[in-house]
Order: structure tokens, then C-alpha cells, then sequence
């Protein structure tokens, strides 16, 4: 049986606007387990990101509460929660979001240096193996605008897994690339998941859902489907495009 790393019950987030309330996500139940690639997919508006949000502390969620290590995010204090996204989530986003006037290796060893879990000769060996594992560690002294977005995205992977987090979280990681960078990103997540990395992922891509152990269907806030499906296997890709696509179908994608 699978272990719960993180519940959701009763998710609400609602905002204000033009004096009233909209409602982004309504009495969201959802638990996510280690080792999964869980992707999260819906239409444009459904939700999605903001659920992403709220499960990782990013967002405060108006109701509901996210378990997490037997503390709910919902009521932690800005500093917990600051710490928490800190040492145990790591997060990649559609914008690589890379400091500018810090290398690559550097983009990816700050975290580890403030973490302050590990010696600073340690960190530096981590980043360095990182690198090599996302296939740049021959420009890590570029800078972010000196190298292309898949490797942009790259170095943002190896620097959300510096501090060996326990769940990843990623927010639309092929949003802004060609379809060879894409497939490079996707097949360096499956590696990590592959290899006990719990990740959940927002995603409009089709390529990017194959990956999912399992995927889950948001519509107008609430979660109407579910599709658990076996360990990527490229070699099996073309019936699993059908059997996804099918099951999007029945949602209306």
C-alpha cells in the first residue's frame, strides 16, 4: 500500500472581485502519495495552478486543511511555511526564474549553501553531479541568458531537487518549450520519479500527462476524475496515448 505524503480536505479558495467572490476551488479532497507523478489536468481556468498553490504553501488557501508531516500548511505561520518550501518541496515553474547575474552552477548550489543541512564542499559536489545528471555541466559557468530555455529549465530542475525534497512540485515545466527541449525536461522528471521522486504536476501537455502514474481532472474547482495508470514505458507510448486521450475525452478536454 502506498504511503499518503500530503492530504487535502475540503480545499476551498475563493477571491475577491468586482464585490464579490469568485470561487477557484471548491471542496477539494485530494491525497498525494510517494512515488508518484501525480499530473493534475483541466481546462484553462479550472484551477489548476491555484491548487498547486495551496497544497504547496505558496497560496493560502481560504478553507479546507493540507496535512503535510502532521501540520496543517493552511495554518502555519509565514516563517513555517517559508521553511518548509524551503527543506522539504522544491518547485519548477513555466519561467525558469533563474537569477540573472548568478551562473548556472551558482543557480543551482545557493539553496543548498542556505539550507545549511550539509557542508558547503558537499553542496558544491551535489550541484556539480546535478549538473552533469541534467546533461549541463559543460555550461555551468554561463550565464542564464548565455545558455537556451531547455537548459534553463534544466538547471531550474537540478536546483528544485538540490535539497532532496520530498515532493516536487511543477508548474507547467514545458509551458515555454520547443518540443526536443520538452521531451529532454520530461524524461529527466521521469528519471527522478523513477527513482522515488514524488512529483505533482500542472500540465496542458499531452506528452508531459503520459509520464503520469496517475492523473487527475479538475473542472470548476472541483476534482471529477481520476486515471491511475502503470510505469512509463516509452516503448508502450502509443497505446497509452489512446488510453489517455480516451479517458480526457469522457472529461472534455
Amino acid at each position: 500500500m502506498k504511503k499518503a505524503i500530503l492530504t487535502a480536505k475540503g480545499l476551498c479558495k475563493s477571491f475577491a472581485q468586482g464585490g464579490g467572490q469568485v470561487h477557484v476551488l471548491s471542496q477539494v479532497d485530494i491525497t498525494l502519495y510517494e512515488g508518484d507523478l501525480t499530473v493534475i489536468m483541466g481546462a484553462s481556468g479550472s484551477g489548476k495552478s491555484t491548487l498547486l498553490y495551496a497544497l504547496s504553501g505558496m497560496d493560502r488557501a481560504t478553507a479546507g486543511e493540507v496535512i503535510y508531516n502532521g501540520g496543517d500548511i493552511v495554518k502555519m505561520s509565514e516563517k513555517k511555511l517559508a521553511e518548509l518550501r524551503h527543506t522539504d518541496f522544491g518547485f519548477i515553474f513555466q519561467q525558469m526564474h533563474l537569477v540573472s547575474n548568478l551562473t548556472l552552477f551558482e543557480n543551482v548550489a545557493v539553496p543548498g549553501y542556505l539550507n545549511k543541512s550539509r557542508p558547503a564542499a558537499e553542496v558544491r559536489a551535489k550541484a556539480d553531479q546535478l549538473l552533469e545528471k541534467m546533461n549541463i555541466a559543460d555550461v555551468k559557468t554561463h550565464l542564464p541568458s548565455q545558455v537556451s530555455g531547455g537548459e534553463q529549465q534544466r538547471c531550474a530542475i537540478a536546483r528544485a531537487v538540490i535539497n532532496d525534497p520530498k515532493l516536487l512540485f511543477a508548474d507547467e515545466p514545458t509551458g515555454a518549450l520547443n518540443r526536443r527541449n520538452s521531451t529532454e525536461v520530461l524524461d529527466l522528471m521521469t528519471e527522478l520519479n523513477r527513482e522515488g521522486q514524488s512529483i505533482l504536476m500542472v500540465t496542458h501537455d499531452m506528452r508531459a500527462a503520459l509520464r503520469a502514474s496517475r492523473i487527475l481532472y479538475l473542472e470548476d474547482g472541483n476534482i471529477i476524475g481520476e486515471l491511475t495508470l502503470p510505469p512509463y514505458d516509452p516503448a508502450e507510448e502509443k497505446s497509452r496515448d489512446a488510453q489517455v486521450s480516451a479517458w480526457l475525452n469522457s472529461m472534455h478536454w
